[in-house]
């Protein structure tokens, strides 16, 4: 493996090192922002207490108390583990004007984040399941 780390702690890597260390779903959610298909994602339906780690990198993105059952089709989750390992930018991709959620050390596309989450932040993290991995408690 040759991790290239930057100056500022991110972690680069070549796209063909990306597409040897991630499944064709992984690297098109991550690399490509591609999307899943609504309900179709290994975590939507996970209720096991644990940590949601980069897929891409294995940053701590997401703890499952943080996690709730949205009905949008994807893992959502009020808040991340920690604000500085995410990244949010605008997105005015498809015609929408949104928010998307990147992990901070891979920029890896993760997802959207919207105001139409419930309490304490008021916040939807809407990720892919591709973009995490579950490290069960």
């Amino acid at each position: 493996m040759s991790d290239t780390r930057t100056t500022d702690g991110r972690l680069e890597k070549s796209d063909a090192e990306w597409r040897k260390e991630l499944t064709p779903m992984q690297y098109a959610v991550l690399r490509e922002k591609a999307t899943e298909r609504p309900f179709s994602g290994e975590y939507e339906h996970e209720h096991r207490a644990g940590t949601y780690i980069c897929a891409g990198c294995g940053q701590t993105l997401f703890e499952s108390d943080a996690k709730f059952d949205s009905g949008c089709g994807w893992p959502s989750f009020t808040q991340p583990a920690l604000e500085s390992h995410v990244d949010e930018e605008r997105d005015i991709s498809h015609g929408m004007v949104r928010t998307e959620v990147l992990c901070s050390k891979c920029n890896g596309h993760l997802g959207h984040v919207f105001e139409d989450g419930p309490g304490p932040t008021g916040l939807r993290y809407c990720i892919n399941s591709a973009a995490l991995k579950l490290q069960p408690k």
